[in-house]
């Protein structure tokens, strides 16, 4: 890792899901909030955040400072995204939290997960 320059960046991925039944179900914002807490207990140090070493090398500092968590809401319908939804992505500057690929990690939280709720 400590040799690979662009993982010292994030790396941004988009993923749309459907509900999969049509009756009313749990707030996938909950849903996944719950799922992320629970994953964070066995993989603790992504609750943590990179520092930099001597010599250039990065360590995971285990300071279960946690990870950034947002849940957003849209005027907006999947099917605008097209199909089947393919970058680029219209208007998904407006609608992703303020983190991209030119942002550190050293220092920052190493987890950016934000739910887009659409209606």
């Amino acid at each position: 890792m400590d040799d690979c320059a662009y993982l010292w960046y994030y790396i941004c991925a988009t993923e749309f899901f459907r509900p999969v039944h049509p009756e009313p179900m749990m707030n996938p914002s909950k849903a996944i909030r719950t799922a992320l807490a629970e994953a964070l207990v066995h993989n603790y140090p992504f609750a943590g955040r990179l520092k930099e070493m001597l010599a250039g090398w990065l360590a995971v500092d285990c300071t279960a400072q946690g990870v950034v968590f947002v849940e957003a809401h849209a005027d907006v319908l999947l099917e605008d995204f097209g199909q089947p939804p393919l970058p680029p992505y219209p208007c998904v500057e407006e609608l992703l939290c303020e983190v991209n690929e030119h942002t550190p990690v050293v220092g920052n939280p190493l987890v950016y997960i934000q739910v887009l709720i659409s209606y």
